[in-house]
C-alpha cells in the first residue's frame, strides 16, 4: 500500500532562519498521525508546504501517489483543512458559512445540500444553523470552523491544533468526530499541544524540533525510546534533606521534587522502584499518606526528547 503523505528532504528557509531542516514525513491510509513539537518546530510550517500554501527551497512532496503542485486541484480536492485560527465569514450563516466552503469542492447543489446537512449533524450545529458566527461561543466556532473544513468529505484532513481555549464537553465532541471521520476512511494529521489528546486519538506520532524528525512511532514506541519510567507520588508531611538524599541516591531515581506535602520521584524502568522509595521512608519511619505510582507520559517523551515545555 503506498502511502498517502510521502515527503522527502524538504527544506524552508526564512532568510537565515532554517524552518525546515531536510524534512522527512510518511503517512499510510487509514492513520491518524500526531505531529508535535514546541511552538516555532516547523509543525505548520510542514503542512502549509504540504498543502502548497507556501514555497520552499527544496524537497519533493507527493499526496495520494502523485506529486503535489500548486495546481493539482484533483489532489486538492480529496484534501481537507482545519486551520488554528478560525477562518469564517461574519455576515454568514453557520449553514451559509458551511454550503460556501463545500462549493469550493462539491459544484452540484443537491449533493451539497445532502453534505451540509450531514455536516452541521456531524459537529452537533443542528440548533444553530442560522446562526452568525458572532453569536456563537468559542466552542461552538471551533465546531463551525470543523464542518466548513471537511463537509466535502476528504480522504485527506489536516487538523491543527483545533481544540484550543475549548470547553472540555466541545473538546469531547471534536475528538469523537475525528475518531468517526477517521473510522470512516479518512486519514487525519492532527497537530496539538495537549499530549493527552495526542495519546488518545494518534495510532502514529511524529515529535519535531528546529525543522526536523526527532522520533517517530507509536505512543508504546516512543515511550521505549527513552529512559523514563515511572513516577511515584507519596503524601509526606515532613521530609528530613538526610532522606530526601537517600532517596535520590537509589537506582532507576532520576529526580525527585518535594513541596513540603507531596514527595514526586522520577524514575527510570525498574521493577522495585516503589519498594524501593517505600523501603526508604520506612527505615526512617516516615509517615506517608496516599502513594500512588504513574506509568510514563507522553509528556515525559517530549520533554525527554527535545528538553522543552510544551506550553498551550
Amino acid at each position: 500500500m503506498s502511502a498517502i503523505v510521502e515527503v522527502n528532504n524538504l527544506v524552508k528557509r526564512y532568510g537565515d532562519v532554517m524552518a525546515l531542516d531536510h524534512f522527512d514525513l510518511t503517512i499510510q491510509p487509514g492513520e491518524v498521525f500526531g505531529l508535535l513539537g514546541p511552538n516555532g518546530s516547523g509543525k505548520t510550517t510542514a503542512i502549509n508546504c504540504i498543502l502548497q500554501l507556501l514555497t520552499y527551497d527544496k524537497g519533493i512532496i507527493q499526496l495520494f501517489g502523485q506529486p503535489m503542485t500548486p495546481t493539482a486541484y484533483q489532489l486538492k480536492r480529496k484534501i481537507g483543512v482545519v486551520p488554528q485560527n478560525v477562518a469564517l465569514f461574519e455576515e454568514l450563516t453557520v449553514q451559509e458559512n458551511i454550503d460556501f466552503f463545500c462549493a469550493l469542492y462539491v459544484a452540484d447543489r443537491k449533493e451539497r445540500r445532502r453534505l451540509v446537512e450531514e455536516a452541521i449533524s456531524f459537529v452537533g450545529l443542528e440548533d444553530y444553523r442560522k446562526f452568525r458566527p458572532r453569536k456563537l461561543s468559542g466552542g461552538l466556532l471551533r465546531r463551525l470552523n470543523i464542518a466548513c473544513g471537511i463537509a466535502h468529505c476528504p480522504s485527506l484532513a489536516f487538523f491543527d491544533e483545533p481544540t484550543v481555549a475549548v470547553d472540555p464537553q466541545s473538546r469531547n465532541a471534536i475528538l469523537e468526530g475525528i475518531r468517526l471521520m477517521n473510522e470512516r476512511g479518512c486519514t487525519v494529521v492532527y497537530t496539538s499541544h495537549y499530549m493527552e489528546e495526542v495519546e488518545e486519538i494518534c495510532s502514529r506520532i511524529m515529535i519535531m524540533d528546529r525543522g526536523r524528525a526527532v522520533a517517530v512511532g507509536t505512543n508504546a514506541e516512543l515511550k521505549a525510546m527513552v529512559g523514563t519510567g515511572e513516577r511515584i507520588r507519596a503524601e509526606v508531611a515532613l521530609l528530613p534533606d538526610e532522606v530526601r538524599r537517600r532517596i535520590a541516591s537509589l537506582p532507576h531515581v532520576r529526580r525527585i521534587d518535594y513541596d513540603g506535602e507531596l514527595l514526586s520521584v522520577h524514575c527510570e524502568q525498574g521493577a522495585h522502584n516503589v519498594g524501593d522509595v517505600l523501603g526508604v521512608l520506612a527505615d526512617a519511619s516516615i509517615a506517608v499518606g496516599r502513594l500512588y505510582s504513574e506509568p510514563p507520559t507522553l509528556n515525559d517523551v517530549f520533554l525527554e526528547i527535545t528538553g522543552k515545555q510544551l506550553r498551550d
